[in-house]
């Protein structure tokens, strides 16, 4: 019986501190209604907010997107209405569709062709250099082989040269076997990122835990399995990364084909547009500037579209090892 007595006045105990905890939490959030109505939310780890800040982030973000604004604004223009109005202002007509049709039909639909040759440098060239920096970085990070520390001195002193100081070595070299002015030229050289492969190296270093490995190892996993169906999940946002560095330095490449391509069939749409730039300075050359703002709309459309894409990947690493499982 005296048992019995006692639960009930533990129950009734708890049940009253409950009550209490209750209040205690909506007179709390009362209260941060009331501050907030009147002074904002804020983040409690960094309770002041900078005036100053957020004036130097807004001033960054119209330099940011000043450039494409004015894409947007003079794509829409015709030649006439490119050279005779604001530059930031609209023009007499809506010649958007008009610029696209003509950019798609300019010298026998040229564009076209430059667009589908910077899509293959990209696929073949970005993509196989993200898969050889993910297996590379995967490699260099988890097992341990001599020479390891040459290797990565290798990395480091390749990422400080600038890449435009190997464009000529290369060139000769590609001149000697005979590979200037063939897609090979664009391809073989893309294939190679010493950020990527640093970038994975450092990345697997921390996303993939070695005692995961060698669960999977006690299992009889083989090496091929392990990183296919285990770290390749976990190194997701790394490849992401690299794969958006690869494809943006590949797609905005000029200075290599500049040098290796002479054949216009053979251009990317850098080189292209930069030869109807051009092309007013000619003699009997006519001024395209609309085509050339219109042509600069569309070839930065694939990079948007990729970049938003792919950020859920980054958003589902950067909670990676808040939680204590």
């Amino acid at each position: 019986m005296s048992s019995y007595i006692t639960l009930i006045k533990d129950a009734r105990t708890t049940k009253r501190r409950e009550q209490l905890r209750q209040r205690r939490i909506a007179k709390d959030e009362r209260a941060e209604r009331r501050r907030a109505a009147t002074k904002g939310f804020y983040n409690p780890s960094n309770p002041r907010r900078s005036m100053w800040m957020t004036l130097v982030c807004g001033i960054f973000a119209v330099y940011c997107l000043f450039p494409f604004v004015y894409l947007i604004i003079n794509a829409t223009k015709t030649q006439s209405d490119f050279t005779g109005t604001f530059g930031l202002g609209l023009g007499h007509s809506f010649a958007l569709w008009d610029n696209i049709r003509t950019v798609f039909t300019y010298q026998d639909g040229i564009f076209g062709r430059w667009f589908l040759n910077t899509l293959v440098y990209v696929v073949i060239g970005a993509g196989g250099a993200t898969i050889f920096a993910v297996m590379g970085g995967y490699a260099l990070a988890k097992f341990r082989f001599p020479g390891r520390r040459a290797v990565f001195a290798v990395i480091i002193g390749s990422i400080s040269v600038p890449g435009i100081a190997l464009a000529v070595p290369q060139f000769l070299l590609f001149a000697k076997v005979g590979l200037t002015n063939t897609p090979w030229s664009m391809i073989i050289p893309s294939l190679i990122s010493p950020f990527g492969l640093y970038l994975m190296w450092i990345f697997s270093e921390q996303a993939v835990p070695s005692e995961l490995l060698e669960a999977a190892r006690v299992d009889g996993a083989s090496e091929w399995r392990t990183f296919r169906q285990i770290s390749l999940p976990l190194l997701a946002p790394g490849v992401v990364t690299c794969s958006l560095f690869t494809i943006v330095a590949t797609w905005n490449n000029y200075f290599l084909p500049l040098i290796m391509l002479k054949d216009a069939q053979w251009y990317p749409l850098t080189i292209g547009l930069n030869q109807w730039k051009d092309q007013a300075s000619t003699a009997g050359g006519q001024a395209i500037q609309n085509l050339v703002i219109t042509g600069s709309l569309i070839t930065i459309i694939p990079l948007v579209i990729a970049f938003l894409t792919l950020q859920r990947y980054w958003q589902s690493g950067l909670a990676a090892g808040a939680v204590k499982e």
